[in-house]
């Protein structure tokens, strides 16, 4: 195959790959919609509510200008690399909301501002490693570059060309699985224990609380995956492997988060709770009495 047949190959498996990116962000987000309206817009908004709509817009924008990148529409050369660098910026951002709002329902799992504010201050050298591989992997052009493919005066291109190993990004990865594993830890130590107290009490565990530790659990694993994939973005890898890596990364994240937040609202309106018609801010969750056998969930998560 000559240069420029692979150079076409690679341009018809972006295209295939875009629009299904495409597809399943606009099908996830017409099949969450009405949840979304009953749920967000016809309620009364909490932390969680900004945390939900920032992860949903932010990241269908996100997935949206993943999609139109890189050959479906043609970009000049200079508006395709400042497109490519906001995508990546991108994603670190939408990986620390994510983050953000597992540590929030730990908060609210453990009741507890001290929590909190360990989270919280654990989190931020998070925050700067982000910051910190951004400018060194992605923002340098003796790191990445992006060249201009001109097939034929009608079909032309941009795609990008990596220009240092995939080691930086495993290295960087590191820490920010540590981190998760962390959080991983505290959500299981909170489910064992109150595992532990609803035996003594002879109750069935709350919905609530194991929900939201097997999402922590679930994040975890896309979380190391999305990580992985970032790294192997960097090695050189065929262009069917690549371009499949790429339509994993760029909606499972973008559409498990806010499923994961508005999932657990969907179990609540359909529970058979005593507080079923009050606000979100007044379910009491964790925190009510042994003689409730369902309480309703807190709006903080």
């Amino acid at each position: 195959m000559s240069e420029l047949e692979e150079y076409l190959y690679a341009l018809d498996w972006n295209n295939n790959i875009a629009v299904a990116i495409i597809t399943l962000i606009s099908y996830e987000y017409m099949l969450q919609f009405e949840k979304e309206v009953t749920f967000v817009w016809e309620r009364q908004w909490s932390v969680m509510t900004y945390l939900y709509l920032v992860v949903r817009y932010f990241g269908i924008i996100l997935g949206m200008i993943c999609a139109l990148w890189g050959g479906l529409f043609y970009m000049p050369e200079a508006v395709s690399y400042g497109m490519f660098v906001f995508m990546q910026w991108g994603f670190s951002a939408y990986f620390c909301l994510a983050e953000v709002i597992l540590i929030w329902r730990l908060y609210v799992l453990y009741q507890s501002k001290l929590i909190l504010y360990i989270l919280l201050g654990s989190f931020l050298p998070i925050v700067a490693l982000y910051i910190a591989m951004d400018i060194f992997l992605w923002s340098r052009p003796s790191s990445l570059s992006v060249q201009e493919i001109i097939i034929t005066p009608d079909i032309k291109y941009c795609t990008a060309f990596f220009h240092i190993g995939p080691m930086p990004a495993v290295y960087a990865s590191i820490p920010v699985i540590c981190f998760d594993i962390f959080l991983v830890v505290l959500a299981v130590a909170v489910l064992g224990k109150h595992l532990k107290e609803r035996k003594e009490l002879k109750m069935k565990p709350n919905t609530y609380v194991v929900m939201i530790v097997r999402y922590h659990i679930i994040y975890f694993v896309l979380n190391l995956a999305s990580q992985i994939c970032i790294a192997m973005l960097w090695a050189h890898l065929p262009t069917v492997v690549l371009t499949f890596i790429l339509l994993f990364k760029d909606t499972a994240p973008l559409i498990v988060v806010p499923r994961f937040i508005i999932s657990i609202w969907d179990t609540h309106a359909n529970d058979n709770c005593i507080n079923v018609s009050t606000t979100f801010e007044d379910c009491v969750c964790w925190t009510s009495p042994p003689k409730l056998e369902q309480p309703e969930t807190d709006s903080r998560v």
